[in-house]
């Protein structure tokens, strides 16, 4: 197996994840608007909605974290590492990757496995008239950093690749927005032809310029 047959595999693993959980956000809106209409249309409200409602958002808060390591998507602070060359990125990502990440990942991996065993023994429930399970939400604490964790390890080892090679190896593609806008002008009879080419055209050179910032590489 290659290098970036490992790398596309781990991405594959973590955006799996990501989209996956992805689908409670839409369980959690609809949960909130059945909510809404129970308490105010019915008066009749839930007294668990508080509680299934964070653990549901906080699930896909975690269960997201790997998916957008793995897209280069978390917020970065871009005064000097954009204009840098992708040796001097790879390296200084590298560094904070093993400093920081690496070490605060697995303390929280670690210290959730034994917060959320201690929840099954005793099958934790939350405090309100209609108590719910907490300790299945504990229990992702571990898995999410276990997740992240393997793709931090991942991102280590494609900092290694750039700093051998001098550049970023590509990053597994995932649907963007601009693939979306194509797929409308293609379709729309409101655009003319040479209008639809040209938006066309504006719109691959702006996700070929977001690729290259976001895999580091410099024109």
């Amino acid at each position: 197996m290659s290098i970036q047959t490992l790398l596309h595999t781990v991405d594959r693993i973590s955006t799996w994840f990501g989209k996956a959980f992805a689908w409670l956000i839409v369980a959690l809106m609809l949960l909130v608007v059945v909510e809404v209409f129970k308490r105010y249309a019915l008066n009749a409200p839930t007294a668990w909605i508080f509680d299934a409602s964070n653990m549901m958002y906080g699930t896909l808060f975690m269960m997201g974290g790997a998916y957008t390591l793995c897209q280069d998507g978390h917020v970065r602070g871009d005064f000097f590492y954009g204009s840098a060359q992708p040796r001097t990125q790879a390296t200084l990502d590298m560094v904070l990757y093993i400093l920081f990440f690496i070490p605060g990942v697995v303390a929280l991996t670690y210290a959730g496995w034994t917060y959320a065993a201690d929840s099954w023994i005793i099958k934790e429930q939350t405090f309100n008239a209609d108590p719910l399970p907490l300790y299945p939400f504990k229990a992702i604490i571990p898995l999410a950093g276990l997740i992240v964790l393997v793709q931090g390890l991942a991102e280590i080892l494609r900092c290694i690749v750039c700093i051998r090679t001098g550049e970023w190896t590509p990053r597994l593609k995932d649907a963007d927005e601009i693939d979306v806008v194509e797929q409308q002008l293609s379709s729309s009879v409101y655009v003319d032809d040479e209008a639809r080419k040209q938006a066309i055209a504006n719109a691959k050179q702006i996700e070929e310029s977001a690729h290259q910032r976001a895999s580091g590489g410099q024109l």
